[in-house]
């Protein structure tokens, strides 16, 4: 996205292949960039005179992050949009997105009250920029306001009462776009200038999310030693190590320029108590609740509201997957508490339906990998995300 609105040739290397990112990179295409792929290393070119609304649907897919940074993309973008989403994009909410892009001066519309897709997008060129704090912490909705606020009069200020992932005011101050970040407490607020990016070459770190899957399989399986390279280390990314630390997990996390690499034992795991705050996105959350079924003792997973709203009932979901392997499970509003096993030996073996959920199935293959095995439908929803996962796992062996 980024490099689709700045004007000439980037490069970035080590893109991710899940259809996620394609679905992005189709999208950009649509608006006008040009972006080609010779083996590993994926070019992009803005054009000179911007992106420009495309007469054709913008299909996101199953991606949430894709259709909600592009709704700030396309709120700067004059004339209308519309953006679509497979089943389960279609059930989550946008109206988080919606109502400060509205404020800044676009046109949004949805389904019912909290805005599903499809989405319909009047894009001005006259937005502007607010101050606005984020209800609900959440690094995408972040980031769409800030995407707004490239070509918003004024200075455009993001506050944060949790803070979020950092990813995007730092590539777009990598950039030149002038973005400031100031920590507040627990909170911060992100300031952001009007600007154009300019083209540059990107490397990209390996994803902490998906590096959360093979952190629980080492440290639950009963013999297993594993060595992640290459890990983005982002405070806000990496609250799951944490967690199994805590939980008494032996992993190692080494820094090596800004990147890191992150060793798992297997171990024995203790319950402990997780708070949502610990881990804004939530994402790491049903494969800590896979952990917590191999503990000993009940855990505790505090304010974990915004599971419901993900790419399934992540809460559901992340139950589910404890109860299926055994483990006593029960929950209290927000809350979910599980008693775990004292070990993933204890494993029942199970069958489990996916619903169009990737960190689901990945959750699910870990279980059944470290226990008594599994079946798992609808496991190629996985490529949405980590295309190579299940050859990554086979590879372990």
């Amino acid at each position: 996205m980024i490099s689709a609105l700045a004007h000439g040739q980037s490069t970035i290397e080590g893109l991710s292949h899940g259809e996620d990112v394609k679905s992005t990179s189709r999208i950009m295409q649509q608006l006008g960039a040009t972006v080609t792929s010779d083996d590993e290393i994926v070019t992009v070119t803005g054009p000179e005179e911007g992106l420009r609304a495309s007469e054709r649907e913008l299909e996101c897919g199953n991606s949430g992050t894709t259709m909600r940074l592009l709704c700030g993309v396309v709120s700067a973008i004059e004339g209308s949009h519309r953006l679509v989403g497979d089943a389960s994009l279609s059930r989550r909410p946008m109206d988080r997105v919606a109502t400060p892009l509205s404020l800044m001066g676009a046109s949004i519309k949805g389904e019912g009250h909290r805005l599903t897709a499809p989405l319909e997008i009047i894009g001005t060129s006259a937005l502007r920029g607010i101050d606005y704090r984020v209800p609900t912490p959440s690094a995408q909705v972040k980031s769409a306001i800030l995407f707004a606020g490239l070509h918003a009069s004024g200075e455009t200020i993001v506050r944060e009462s949790v803070r979020t992932r950092t990813t995007t005011e730092e590539m777009l101050r990598d950039a030149g776009i002038s973005v400031s970040s100031t920590d507040l407490d627990a909170g911060r607020v992100v300031v952001l200038s009007a600007g154009r990016p300019r083209p540059r070459s990107w490397r990209v770190p390996g994803d902490p999310s998906q590096a959360a899957f093979f952190c629980v399989l080492g440290a639950i399986h009963d013999d297993a030693h594993v060595v992640i390279h290459d890990v983005d280390i982002s405070p806000e990314r990496i609250g799951f190590i944490g967690v199994l630390q805590r939980m008494g997990a032996r992993v190692q996390l080494d820094s090596f320029e800004g990147r890191g690499q992150i060793t798992v034992d297997s171990s024995s795991l203790t319950a402990t108590e997780i708070h949502a705050h610990e881990i804004p996105s939530v994402d790491e959350v049903p494969i800590l609740a896979v952990a917590a079924a191999a503990a000993r003792g009940v855990s505790v997973f505090r304010d974990m509201g915004e599971l419901r709203v993900k790419e399934s009932d992540r809460f559901k979901g992340s139950m589910m997957l404890a109860s299926l392997v055994g483990a006593r499970v029960w929950s209290e509003g927000d809350d979910f508490f599980v008693d775990g096993l004292a070990s993933a030996r204890a494993f029942s073996s199970f069958n489990v339906d996916a619903g169009l959920d990737h960190r689901i199935v990945m959750s699910a293959a870990v279980a059944g990998s470290a226990g008594s095995g599994c079946a798992i439908l609808g496991a190629e929803t996985v490529s949405s995300s980590y295309p190579g996962f299940f050859d990554d796992m086979a590879s372990l062996s």
